[in-house]
């Protein structure tokens, strides 16, 4: 796939996903007020941090199609790491309103009509499940794509225990389970973020992504003939899809076919690195 067709399809992925679920929260903060349904309105809100979280995705990812300059050498590449974090970071502070919101409620439970709940959800179910399908494939290898799937897939969730509430406000009379739901809503929401939020924390103060083991790169690269030891090993993410290795090698200086370019080769191959930077130090 060509980057120019690649950037299209994220395009149109981002546009349709964001276009969708802002209809549908407007559909259900109007609905949810007009009831006074919890659910409903934690709903609302949990969707409503989505779509800022997609365009947030979309900015970055943009963003990393700017060619490096003079000053940013590496580009723009790691504002998805920083959106990724601050995905996470929205999400869960938005969490802790719901459920103060949910709490407040629990003493007052109002008569609610558990049929609009259900007409409402399902709209919603729906959305979700089809958004959080349009990123399936690109949420496999990109942590920003990643943020973006499983917003959606927990939205998708959610909706689904909100669709369960209004079935049991119908036909059960058990209006209580509205704000109920509301703090199942933000256990989830907390619950799907918090991983997000460690991961992308972790990338921002350069840990070695949780994918790379740095013992078996070390392995790989003593395996080559001529190096001795690796005196010094920096591994960082450029992106939530880039990642790019420093190293210095302490080689045998009666061995002369220690080639650099093979063993940023295989670390590439076998562990994704982009770009791999190796200094060779011979033994005195």
């Amino acid at each position: 796939m060509s980057h120019n067709h690649k950037s299209q399809k994220f395009g149109l992925v981002f546009s349709l996903s964001i276009i969708l679920n802002t209809l549908y929260v407007i559909v259900e903060f109007f609905y949810g007020m007009r009831v006074d349904s919890s659910a409903l309105i934690a709903d609302a809100w949990h969707n409503a941090s989505d779509v800022f979280s997609l365009i947030l995705a979309w900015i970055a990812y943009k963003l990393t199609l700017i060619p490096a300059n003079n000053r940013f050498t590496y580009g723009y590449q790691k504002t998805t790491i920083l959106v990724s974090f601050l995905n996470g970071a929205i999400i869960i502070i938005a969490a802790f309103f719901i459920a103060w919101e949910a709490i407040q409620k629990l003493n007052s439970a109002n008569e609610i009509p558990g049929e609009l709940i259900i007409y409402v959800s399902i709209i919603g179910l729906f959305i979700n499940t089809g958004t959080a399908l349009l990123f399936w494939n690109s949420q496999k290898n990109d942590l920003n794509m990643r943020g973006a799937f499983l917003h959606m897939a927990a939205d998708a969730g959610v909706t689904l225990a909100v669709l369960c509430g209004g079935l049991s406000i119908k036909f059960l009379d058990l209006e209580w389970i509205d704000p109920l739901l509301s703090i199942l809503i933000v256990i989830v929401i907390i619950y799907s973020s918090w991983g997000l939020l460690k991961e992308s924390l972790y990338l921002l103060i350069d840990a070695v992504p949780k994918h790379l083991d740095l013992e078996k790169i070390k392995f790989e690269v003593l395996n080559f003939d001529g190096v001795l030891a690796v005196k010094s090993i920096h591994i960082w993410a450029l992106s939530t899809t880039q990642t790019t290795a420093s190293m210095i090698l302490q080689v045998n200086p009666g061995t002369s076919d220690v080639s650099v370019k093979e063993i940023s080769g295989r670390l590439t191959e076998k562990f994704k690195l982009q770009k791999t930077t190796i200094e060779l130090q011979y033994e005195d």
